[in-house]
């Protein structure tokens, strides 16, 4: 779809969210966090515990595999906006996915790992900005932070899940199992994304047009040019902050995950889902509180809790090499990244109101995320080699009061005047006890 700001979009269907069922999509929102969970820091710990490869070569798969995927993020983001078979474009990811963690599991040698991980992060940068557009898509504005809240609450108890059965499996057969569960969660979450109805899904306002030229954004009826990216201040100002906290935040569960290895080799597993279902355990009662809270509270002071506990974890971390303490602290995690998880979506809906380009800005602010990640993955690396765990951790801790400071300095409330009247529509969702 070209990038014309006078390009128009079809009207919206009578009536929207038509035979879609809510448990459909918490379904594709927890099995979707099994099938990244059973990758993620599982990686790093089995390259360097079990295959025995140094730091810096593990930073350099992560960091070459991270810099190509986000080459594709925002295009990515853009093809989500202009495609109405968002569902296809999720199972494909997922066909992909699965079949790089099986060439890991087959042969874990360099080469393999890299291409198969590079693989993973492109097709990886599918699933937040469609899952996102689906929501958007279903579930009219009035109801969108409390669906978002559900969404992040689904993710991290599917990585809770994961966690206790990646453990279980790396306890009774191998580290490189864990592997295996990815293909099998594969097929299941593309069974979930395929339960939801495509015509349920209203396809103007899963790209974010769907306001009227008094929200001060877009006209409700145009779709705006590219440019949006860059002549939207908050929008450059919030993807800063994003890279910045996952530069900070990336490495830190792989580093104690590896500390932990180190001092438990034949537990490395268990002790790294530990460390996860400690801290989703925590995220989920957060993104539900968020979900909740959000239009009353606004957005930024929530977002400023969850950036101030990152540099406080950072230097937690330094203080005792004692497994309980080291999963103890990362129970942090949970509320930090909890918070930024749940919001983001939150937050890049009501900038890009209006405008029709959600999921080109949401690929956007995926790339800033990825920047942050992927560049930290090698330096980091070569920090531990060189320096030692705790000047890590440390530099992990200064990037994270620097993110703290552009968020409260430049970030302002992004939360509509009166959310409760913002869009229209039928659909009503149960609570998260129904």
């Amino acid at each position: 779809m070209p990038a014309d700001s006078n390009e128009r979009v079809s009207a919206p269907s009578g009536e929207t969210g038509r035979g879609f069922r809510p448990a459909s999509l918490d379904a594709v929102n927890f099995l979707l966090a099994d099938v990244r969970g059973a990758l993620g820091p599982y990686l790093n710990v089995f390259l360097v515990s079990q295959q025995h490869w140094s730091q810096s070569e593990v930073g350099l798969v992560t960091s070459l595999a991270g810099w190509l995927g986000l080459a594709v993020q925002t295009p990515i983001g853009a093809a989500i906006d202009a495609t109405h078979r968002k569902r296809e474009a999720i199972v494909l990811a997922l066909a992909v996915l699965g079949a790089g963690a099986l060439c890991i599991y087959l042969f874990p040698n360099f080469w393999p790992v890299l291409i198969a991980n590079t693989l993973i992060a492109v097709v990886g940068d599918v699933f937040g900005p469609a899952v996102a557009a689906l929501t958007l898509g279903l579930v009219p504005q009035r109801l969108l932070a409390r669906r978002m809240g559900r969404n992040a609450a689904f993710d991290h108890a599917g990585n809770v899940a994961v966690a206790a059965l990646a453990g279980l499996v790396g306890w009774l057969f191998s580290q490189q199992a864990v592997f295996l569960l990815v293909p099998v969660f594969a097929v299941l979450s593309s069974l979930a994304v395929l339960s939801i109805p495509a015509a349920a899904i209203d396809q103007r306002r899963a790209r974010g047009v769907e306001a009227s030229a008094a929200d001060g954004v877009g006209d409700g009826k145009t779709v705006s040019g590219m440019g949006i990216l860059v002549h939207c201040r908050p929008l450059l100002i919030f993807g800063i902050c994003a890279l910045l906290f996952h530069f900070a935040n990336a490495p830190l569960l792989p580093l104690v995950g590896q500390k932990l290895a180190a001092a438990h080799p034949e537990w490395a597993t268990v002790m790294m889902s530990s460390c996860i279902i400690a801290a989703q355990l925590v995220m989920l009662p957060i993104a539900v509180l968020v979900g909740r809270t959000a239009d009353q509270w606004g957005r930024k002071p929530i977002l400023l809790v969850g950036f101030a506990i990152l540099p406080l974890r950072a230097v937690l971390y330094t203080l005792s090499d004692n497994s309980a303490w080291l999963i103890g602290v990362q129970l942090l995690d949970g509320v930090g990244a909890g918070i930024f998880t749940a919001l983001t979506p939150l937050v890049i809906a009501d900038l890009m109101r209006g405008t029709g380009r959600y999921n080109l800005a949401f690929g956007a602010v995926a790339t800033m995320q990825g920047v942050g990640a992927a560049t930290s993955g090698f330096v980091t690396g070569v920090i531990v080699d060189r320096f030692g765990y705790s000047a890590a951790f440390l530099t992990a801790g200064a990037m994270a009061l620097i993110a703290l400071a552009a968020l409260f300095l430049g970030l302002p409330e992004t939360a509509p005047a009166n959310p409760a009247e913002a869009g229209a529509g039928p659909l009503e969702e149960p609570s998260l006890a129904e």
